[in-house]
């Protein structure tokens, strides 16, 4: 398993293609889950732990690996499921997330499949607010269930979500002529993460649960008039079902109606490739999840630029 998650240049190749690479994997039982392969360092058989006292629930103990002391968490139970049994028997996907590095138990590891964002398909309409699913998706004619990763971190670790008196400040000086936001992301936390953080900057946003979703929104702007009255910028995740921020900020700058707006990529992904990938669709700028005081300063610095920008074109 180690083998087939080496090779981090040829898996960069998809980036930019609305593809992906999914880790399925069980909890026990038939039904296979997926983690995209961007977010695994490692796969390894069930470590010797160290427990911690008065620790959350879900949370198995913390492995010490080449000098680092990682946090190892059973995502069955953390999502509602019967615990994994058999530990020794069992394997840890190690993930980056969000920029810190933990472990996960699942009960089997199964392989690697190629496939294209548009396969990737919004949970079922009924799944509710309580559901940890993210997206779905069908391989080998049976349903492959993504968790939303970001939302069983929240819950166990928590997430600091107040801006700095400092930032509210500069944002309480800053004149806008627009503070409306366009948000893409497709897990509930971080959408409404995102939305705390703009609306203590004194914006509102328009959510969307995916790229495909947020392109509709701007071009049915754009059909009633000038985008840059209705939206003053757009903060797109990149792991998205059916269109990704990549292949979203793409499509944006292939329309000239679209074509000049701010666009952020907000993701969880920590890989060395985002920058290069940043250039290579047309974003204008890479922010890693989620630290509400970046997030706000970056977005007030791209409301500087933005003004700049419409004030040399009027000149």
């Amino acid at each position: 398993m180690a083998g087939v998650l080496d090779s981090v240049d040829q898996r960069t190749r998809l980036a930019g293609h609305n593809r992906l690479e999914l880790l399925l994997f069980h909890l026990g039982g038939r039904q296979r889950f997926g983690i995209n392969v961007f977010k695994v360092q490692e796969v390894i058989q069930f470590p010797k732990l160290t427990r911690i006292p008065n620790a959350h629930p879900v949370v198995c103990g913390i492995a010490n690996m080449r000098g680092r002391t990682i946090s190892v968490m059973d995502l069955a139970a953390a999502v509602g499921r019967s615990p994994v049994t058999n530990l020794e028997d069992s394997y840890v996907i190690i993930t980056e997330y969000n920029r810190k590095v933990q472990g996960f138990v699942v009960s089997a590891v199964d392989r690697i499949v190629n496939m294209n964002w548009e396969e990737i398909l919004p949970p079922p309409k009924g799944a509710g607010n309580r559901s940890y699913l993210t997206a779905v998706t069908r391989v080998d004619d049976e349903l492959i269930e993504i968790i939303d990763v970001e939302k069983v971190l929240s819950e166990v670790a928590g997430a600091e979500e107040d801006i700095s008196e400092e930032i509210i400040e500069e944002a309480d000086a800053e004149v806008a002529e627009v503070r409306h936001i366009l948000v893409a992301d497709d897990s509930s936390v971080a959408r409404n993460q995102v939305k705390r953080t703009l609306e203590q900057l004194g914006y509102t946003c328009t959510l969307a649960e995916n790229g495909r979703r947020a392109l509709e929104i701007l071009k049915a702007w754009a059909d009633e008039g000038p985008v840059a009255q209705k939206v003053a910028m757009v903060i797109s995740d990149i792991e998205m079902p059916e269109m990704d921020g990549y292949m979203f900020t793409t499509q944006v700058r292939s329309d000239p109606r679209l074509q000049h707006l701010y666009i952020m990529l907000h993701t969880s992904l920590s890989g060395v490739f985002n920058n290069a990938m940043v250039q290579k669709v047309g974003a204008d700028i890479f922010i890693p999840k989620f630290d509400p005081d970046e997030l706000a300063s970056a977005v007030l610095k791209a409301m500087g630029h933005t003004h700049e920008d419409h004030g040399e074109a009027a000149a």
